[in-house]
């Protein structure tokens, strides 16, 4: 795989299909860890870690796992680095570890892992897949780190651990409590949405930045999200 099919996996992962703001994935560990920029970042780093190599075995599987049993394979390969990673952070970096609690075996069952090796992983080659994984991770650490920092600054005065607001400032203390992530969240969403009219109105093709899905995931069919983001099946969905 050439640079350029590096880049465009982690600009991928980090705007186009952001799993936060773009894809609305994860949301679980994305609302309740996010009370710090550190939280957040721990949190992201550790997703992307799990994600990348579990992106990268699957891949190097993808012709031997039967097709019938693939979903149990991918989260036996998931679960396998999860704990490797939840051992290294218990022993490394407790602090962390004691922070992100039971949010760190919860990484299993994360819908954006599982969705990368269904959608991506499984079907493409080994570089490739890597690449993609580290660009969801890092767009994933990204949004979490976001939140979080919008989050302390608010709720706390500060930024990473560093009280970096004046002293007449008046913390809000709602914004560090579970409310200020549905908060937080959506105004960022907002921003995002933003910049996608704005984009649209110069006549810049922003289809590929939104939030959410439109399509109706009852009546998808299996070339949905593949339709929507890398225009296959157009004419099909013409039909």
């Amino acid at each position: 795989m050439n640079n350029g099919n590096a880049m465009e996996r982690l600009y991928n992962g980090l705007i186009k299909e952001n799993p936060t703001f773009v894809l609305m994935l994860g949301m679980c560990p994305t609302l309740a860890v996010t009370t710090s920029a550190m939280n957040g970042l721990g949190m992201g780093l550790t997703t992307m870690v799990v994600l990348a190599l579990s992106n990268m075995i699957i891949s190097m599987l993808r012709n031997i796992i039967p097709d019938k049993v693939r979903i149990p394979a991918f989260i036996v390969v998931i679960a396998s680095f999860v704990t490797m990673v939840e051992l290294l952070l218990e022993g490394f970096i407790p602090a962390l570890y004691d922070a992100l609690g039971l949010y760190i075996p919860l990484i299993v069952v994360n819908c954006i892992i599982l969705g990368r090796a269904e959608a991506y992983a499984s079907k493409n080659p080994i570089i490739p897949s890597l690449f993609d994984g580290i660009g969801m991770g890092l767009g994933f650490s990204f949004a979490l780190t976001c939140i979080g920092a919008v989050r302390e600054v608010l709720g706390a005065g500060e930024i990473f651990g560093v009280h970096i607001m004046p002293d007449s400032y008046v913390p809000c203390a709602i914004f560090i409590m579970a409310p200020g992530a549905f908060f937080v969240l959506a105004a960022l969403t907002a921003v995002q949405n933003k910049v996608r009219m704005n984009g649209e109105k110069k006549g810049k093709d922003m289809s590929k930045i939104q939030s959410g899905c439109n399509e109706d995931c009852m009546n998808c069919g299996e070339k949905g999200c593949s339709r929507r983001f890398y225009g296959e099946g157009k004419e099909d969905a013409q039909k």
